[in-house]
């Protein structure tokens, strides 16, 4: 017998779970979505979240509450009388009204091996810091954040080159996968829940604009795991004078290379650029308002000489 389930859910990286879900004979009672925003060329048309748009097309009620402070708001998610809510990046943070509105409370698919990076930017911070693996966890939720005890792990390998656009296109495949699962469980009322350790917490902060400039005096490692944890948003970026004037280049991918020099010193003609110890290599780069190149085209309308420095 198929579970009545809420899902809530607003990236990109939800609709995998809730397309996987209608795929296995689930009913999905309604879907919660962040309100559409202002978006388009010159942000002037309101724009539905990628969560919303699919669910039209799957013909499934979307609502878009601002909060659930109003209590007519939870008492309607309450009367959907579902058995479940399952919740992929929402958005919002949900009140005890809401965690126990059904029969069998709420379950967040969560990217990254719990209690390590509990929080808004676990892919991110997982790269950024250089761990070798990461997963897809499938949590009951509580009160507190990412706190909640865990059903389900799915491990997912992280590779020195893969950049956080790689892995969350990988993490949202396995978490849609890893929730069918834990769904079927659930179902068949043999979900086993396992409370997290008290060791080893990380909370992954939401990533600040400050933090997303290259600091080439830090070792050529480090640098590396920064614009891989960056790539494709926000991108981590350096500048450079061309044409007289300084100008914002956004890094999308590198690797490690060799060489040393004075840190932010370009030390040949392939952009290995010398860090605090060691040298990272520049592959894909791209100008404001321009398209993403590799680093032999981006040289060729962009000379960046032997000597250069960027900062």
């Amino acid at each position: 017998m198929a579970l009545r389930i809420i899902f809530m859910g607003t990236p990109d990286f939800s609709v995998p779970t809730l397309k996987a879900l209608k795929e296995a004979g689930h009913e999905i009672v309604a879907v919660y979505t962040q309100p559409p925003r202002p978006g388009g060329r010159r942000g002037l048309d309101l724009q539905k979240s990628p969560v919303h748009q699919a669910a039209e097309l799957l013909d499934i009620p979307v609502l878009t509450p601002l909060n659930f402070k109003d209590p007519e708001e939870r008492a309607r998610f309450r009367a959907h009388a579902a058995d479940v809510a399952v919740v992929v990046a929402y958005g919002l943070l949900l009140p005890v009204e809401v965690l126990e509105g059904t029969r069998l409370g709420c379950y967040n698919g969560h990217a990254s091996l719990l209690p390590r990076w509990r929080g808004a930017a676990p892919i991110q911070r997982a790269i950024m810091t250089g761990d070798d693996k990461t997963g897809m966890m499938v949590m009951k939720m509580e009160k507190g954040l990412d706190t909640g005890p865990v059903a389900l792990t799915a491990e997912v390998p992280i590779d020195p080159e893969t950049t956080a656009g790689e892995l969350h296109d990988t993490l949202m495949q396995v978490g849609a996968r890893a929730m069918v699962e834990a769904m079927a469980k659930l179902e068949a009322d043999d979900l086993r829940l396992t409370v997290q350790s008290e060791e080893g917490v990380l909370y992954a902060a939401k990533i600040d604009k400050g933090e997303t400039r290259i600091d080439f005096s830090r070792p050529a490692k480090t640098v590396h795991n920064h614009i891989r944890g960056l790539s494709p948003f926000p991108g981590a970026w350096f500048e450079a004078e061309i044409n007289g004037k300084p100008e914002r280049i956004k890094v999308l991918a590198s690797t490690l290379g060799q060489g040393q020099g004075a840190a932010g010193t370009v030390l040949d003609d392939r952009l290995t650029v010398a860090c605090g110890e060691g040298a990272v290599r520049l592959t894909r780069l791209q100008k404001a308002g321009g398209k993403p190149l590799n680093a032999e085209d981006f040289l060729r309308g962009t000379p960046l000489a032997p000597g250069t420095r960027l900062a």
